[in-house]
């Protein structure tokens, strides 16, 4: 059974993403007001929250950014409204694993999320199978198993997002990776004509375990094309 938590304060549209989503392998909880859904997405597991960012209460860029830093792993889809294109970069910056705008199709709702939902299975299941190495390069050290980094033996608090874009960059050395190949491989998907985001990540990434941020030891840049780990 899959489970889904809604936090949008609009009942017709939690009540439309209700009725499209659930059946007899999905079950879907709604919360209506933000410090609600909060209590509700740390007290339960859940396998998907999709998150609106206007709410009454907590607001959804809090609770996303809370969450992950409380080790909330779980799979957030946030609702933005079309305009608001800082919100949809801010909100995948803090932790958040996917956007779609208002108005949505329900088609594309149900794409969405059985693409999050696959990508969090497979990775799931190749935790399970395979004993992933720690990586240690330099004064880096990053726990595959535990998605734990330290830097100088001290603890990083990276985002979901972060991690998964060291981890692939550290266990491929040399590799270049464009924008879109990170964006493809880390998201699940395109995301046309966002792949400033990864510049963002590769920017946060830098400031947490560079010593100079502007003269990177760690992640590299291959003008003109992206971004390589250190051999």
């Amino acid at each position: 059974m899959t489970n889904i938590l809604v936090v949008e304060d609009d009942r017709h549209i939690a009540e439309l993403i209700t009725i499209n989503l659930e059946d007899d392998q999905t079950s879907i909880h709604c919360c209506f007001n933000g410090s609600e859904g909060f209590i509700e997405a740390t007290k339960t597991e859940y396998d998907l929250i999709i998150l609106d960012l206007m709410l009454p209460g907590k607001k959804g860029m809090e609770i996303c950014r809370d969450l992950r830093a409380s080790k909330i792993n779980t799979p957030i889809l946030i609702l933005t409204s079309k305009s608001d294109e800082i919100d949809k970069i801010l909100g995948l910056e803090t932790g958040a694993d996917d956007y779609i705008t208002k108005p949505f199709s329900l088609r594309e709702l149900q794409a969405r999320v059985k693409a999050i939902l696959r990508r969090s299975k497979l990775d799931a299941e190749q935790s399970d199978q395979t004993a992933l190495p720690e990586l240690r390069i330099k004064e880096l050290r990053i726990n595959q198993e535990l998605r734990k980094v330290e830097y100088n033996n001290k603890r990083l608090n990276l985002t979901p997002k972060e991690f998964e874009l060291l981890s692939l960059m550290a266990n491929h050395p040399g590799k270049t990776y464009s924008r879109a190949q990170l964006l493809h491989k880390i998201w699940g998907y395109e995301f046309e004509g966002y792949e400033h985001t990864v510049n963002s990540h590769i920017n946060r990434l830098r400031a947490k375990i560079e010593k100079d941020a502007r003269n990177p030891e760690y992640i590299l840049t291959t003008w003109g094309v992206g971004y390589r780990f250190t051999e």
